[in-house]
């Protein structure tokens, strides 16, 4: 059997197993990218497809040395080489981000960049993006924190022929900006759910609560606080935001711990961004407030799901990092090999709200939640909750 046919009866097989599957947006782009990777540079995988269906037949696919460039489905569409800017690039939230960027290129025969700020300077991210309107950049993704600054990069890109699309942070609703499409939570509908939750665990009527965020104005958390406030102050609520630092670690934990020392009275923290969720659930645990102060945060690194498991902090919020940056380079792909035919659309990652009863499987290292580098697939829950 030929290498070619090899692949082929591999898919062939995939395939037919799903036939009584419901005909899904999702399960074509499933069958798209499993037929580019069988076909292009991860054909390697093949004779192990085979043998899970029942081959015995083992071979070496010349496809497993090859560089691929988009080949599969879409035939020889070159190599592609996409620069993901990013506000805070050294972030440990942005690790799945990343993560998924690199397995969406592994998938497509791609590359990419990563790029832009340390520390959410507006002006150093809009410079990255000009460096990528230059290189020529197959695609762009970005996080739109300020809502006019990268209006004029964003139109040179698209005149250029580049395709631009926002993830993790977008602009304010109502205000223009032509990137294509977003992916990526909706910041204020999460701040809101988030708000209810913290009504629903008892705060009432006269509590302090503090929501805590790094970086004060900036689009992809302030939403999160916006969304919060009005709920939580329309129920008389005595809501404050403290301002800490875009800097994780000591920087955030300090300005935490003397907040702290002057509003000792505070019922609950309420963090909106991974670092402050990591500082948070360490003072809690550290000054024994367990009990005393209730505190929701965001993301889901380890520090934070080993705070939910001790019962150190009540709930987080996961946004799905991994498909932020997967989904993202998958959508630019897809306009390039297209055509422009498959334009980008918004991808909705979510509100999953993670509490004590939900947390197990967080608590595993992946690397879909950033906390392992090791690439291998997790077996599905037995059921799904509702």
């Amino acid at each position: 059997m030929s290498d070619e046919d090899l692949v082929g009866d591999a898919i062939e097989r995939l395939e037919w197993d799903e036939r009584k599957d419901e005909d899904t947006p999702y399960k074509r782009l499933r069958q798209i990218t499993r037929r580019t990777a069988l076909t292009g540079s991860a054909a390697a995988i093949a004779a192990t497809v085979l043998e899970a269906c029942g081959s015995s037949k083992s071979t070496t696919s010349k496809a497993a040395t090859s560089s691929g460039g988009g080949s599969g489905p879409f035939g020889s569409s070159g190599s592609h080489h996409f620069v993901m800017v990013n506000h805070v690039t050294t972030n440990s939230f942005f690790t799945a981000t990343i993560y998924g960027c690199q397995d969406a290129c592994a998938l497509t025969g791609s590359s990419f960049q990563w790029t832009g700020s340390n520390n959410s300077i507006v002006s150093e991210m809009v410079s990255a993006f000009n460096s990528a309107i230059a290189a020529k950049a197959s695609g762009i993704g970005c996080c739109l924190i300020d809502n006019t600054a990268f209006n004029s990069p964003v139109n040179t890109a698209l005149s250029s022929g580049i395709p631009v699309i926002a993830y993790n942070a977008d602009v304010s609703t109502g205000v223009k900006n032509n990137r294509m499409a977003y992916v990526g939570q909706n910041n204020l509908t999460a701040g809101a759910a988030v708000g209810e939750a913290i009504l629903k665990a008892g705060i009432k009527s006269g509590d302090l609560v503090a929501g805590i965020i790094a970086t004060p104005g900036t689009g992809n958390i302030q939403p999160r606080i916006d969304g919060a406030k009005p709920v939580l102050t329309q129920a008389g609520v005595k809501f404050v935001e403290v301002g800490t630092s875009a800097t994780e670690g000591a920087p955030e934990y300090n300005k935490i711990t003397s907040w702290y020392a002057g509003n000792k009275d505070v019922k609950w923290m309420m963090a909106v961004d991974s670092g402050d969720s990591n500082a948070v659930a360490q003072f809690i645990k550290s000054q024994g407030l367990t009990g005393k102060v209730g505190a929701s945060v965001w993301d889901v690194g380890l520090p934070v799901v080993q705070a939910i498991q001790a019962g150190y902090v009540t709930a987080t919020i996961d946004q799905q990092a991994y498909l932020q940056g997967f989904d993202t380079i998958m959508q630019l792909y897809l306009w390039n090999v297209s055509g422009g035919l498959m334009r980008p659309t918004d991808t909705d990652t979510g509100i999953g709200i993670v509490t004590k009863a939900n947390v197990t499987p967080y608590l595993t290292p992946s690397r879909f939640e950033g906390t392992s580098s090791a690439k291998k697939s997790i077996s599905p829950p037995s059921s799904i909750s509702t």
